[in-house]
């Protein structure tokens, strides 16, 4: 599923495809897909000017100028094809007014439409509870101890609890994690303070050089240009089981990144450097 970066990038591509432009078309080619989507959504957006994006965790919000917002989700394989042909698995089309076409792709149909009043967002059912973003101001080593209190959870399970931050997956906590030498198993709630705070500081970097990269294509995943995300290039230990860590090859004790299963999810760290 994409995570932060890739939805930040795709968020962007849309962003300065439609903002400005005003939409003179909107078809719904299918009555939902993971959930009901509204039957009035393409009669709101049907001559509404695009006013801009926001993203919300892994959650985008295009605004239009009728007070009126659409939350998208891409769901496990959702796409946002730019400018092009008529594509399978496409259930919703937008056109604007200096010809240009958006089409949402959703084959295994797990993304969401919807639509609801701008000033209303916050208050969304699938945005109410969620947690700081990772690169706003209200993120910090106070916010994230204070979340992170008294919790028994593994610390790689408490990063994809979305309530306490917004907008981390598999990839992107286990990255994080290695380059804050935090053992993925070891409890949240045991976590020391400077532990914490270099553990924010690596969040945000590592989200940081995701987006600068285009994100991480990982099957579904390409920007809404039609280009792949590079990212994937500079995991340190997502997908390596069985390869050297890059910071102890050959020392003794180290034996390569290896490769657990946490909640149902793969996580991948460095038994030597992760404590």
């Amino acid at each position: 599923m994409p995570e932060l970066p890739e939805v930040e990038t795709v968020m962007r591509g849309l962003d300065g495809h439609l903002t400005g432009r005003r939409i003179v078309s909107a078809r719904l080619n299918r009555p939902d897909i993971r959930f009901v989507v509204p039957p009035e959504l393409p009669a709101v957006l049907t001559g509404a000017k695009v006013l801009g994006f926001r993203r919300r965790g892994k959650f985008m919000l295009m605004r239009v100028d009728n007070g009126f917002s659409v939350l998208i989700h891409l769901g496990m394989s959702g796409r946002m094809l730019l400018d092009g042909m008529p594509a399978l698995h496409e259930h919703f089309v937008l056109e604007t007014d200096d010809g240009g076409r958006v089409g949402f792709v959703d084959p295994r149909r797990f993304g969401v439409l919807d639509l609801l009043r701008t000033a209303d967002e916050d208050r969304h059912k699938l945005l109410a509870a969620m947690g700081p973003e990772p690169l706003g101001n209200a993120f910090s080593a106070p916010v994230l101890a204070a979340a992170l209190k008294g919790k028994a959870t593994p610390i790689k399970a408490a990063l994809l609890d979305q309530h306490v931050v917004a907008g981390i997956g598999n990839i992107y906590a286990s990255e994080a994690l290695f380059r804050a030498g935090i053992d993925p198993r070891r409890l949240a709630g045991k976590i020391s303070r400077p532990r914490i705070e270099l553990l924010v500081r690596e969040i945000r970097a590592t989200l940081l050089e995701a987006i600068a990269a285009g994100g991480s294509s990982l099957r579904d995943y390409v920007q809404p240009s039609g280009e792949l995300g590079y990212f994937q290039h500079a995991w340190k230990v997502y997908g390596r089981a069985g390869e050297a860590c890059e910071r102890c090859p050959g020392l003794p004790g180290c034996a390569g990144i290896k490769s657990i299963t946490q909640a149902g999810r793969s996580t991948f760290y460095c038994a030597r450097t992760q404590r």
